[in-house]
């Protein structure tokens, strides 16, 4: 497998997406293989995902553009739904992420209550950036 550069933005994600993981305290194995698929499409290996989770202290970024905000959120609302449990944590964290990545206060609580639905309805990302456009 040949090696490919890991932004730092990358890497954040993957430690946003563990910790949304672990915001229930529930850590399931169907969140852990939804981990490692996201790796998988974005060519990381299973022990490049297990070194940033274990040791990557880097500045944790921010992504730039809105297709990647909303790619990232929507990984998180689908990490929330791995288990097909939403607890008030997971939702607490989705929207700290969601205002953290720049969205207006007013518009945080239908975001999320958006990507939570899309996600259950499992819908794809291009599925999702498209209804946003619209």
């Amino acid at each position: 497998m040949q090696k490919i550069n890991i932004t730092a933005e990358v890497k954040s994600h993957f430690l946003r997406l563990y910790q949304i993981a672990l915001s229930d305290d529930n850590f399931s194995h169907l969140e852990m293989q939804l981990l490692y698929k996201f790796a998988q499409e974005r060519a990381i290996s299973k022990a490049e995902l297990d070194t940033i989770l274990t040791e990557y202290a880097g500045e944790v970024i921010i992504p730039e553009t809105l297709e990647n905000k909303i790619e990232y959120l929507y990984d998180f609302a689908l990490m929330i739904w791995a288990d097909e449990v939403v607890s008030k944590d997971e939702e607490i964290a989705l929207k700290k992420y969601i205002k953290s990545f720049g969205f207006l206060e007013k518009n945080i609580k239908d975001l999320s209550q958006y990507l939570l639905e899309s996600a259950k309805e499992d819908k794809s990302k291009e599925e999702i950036l498209n209804e946003l456009k619209d």
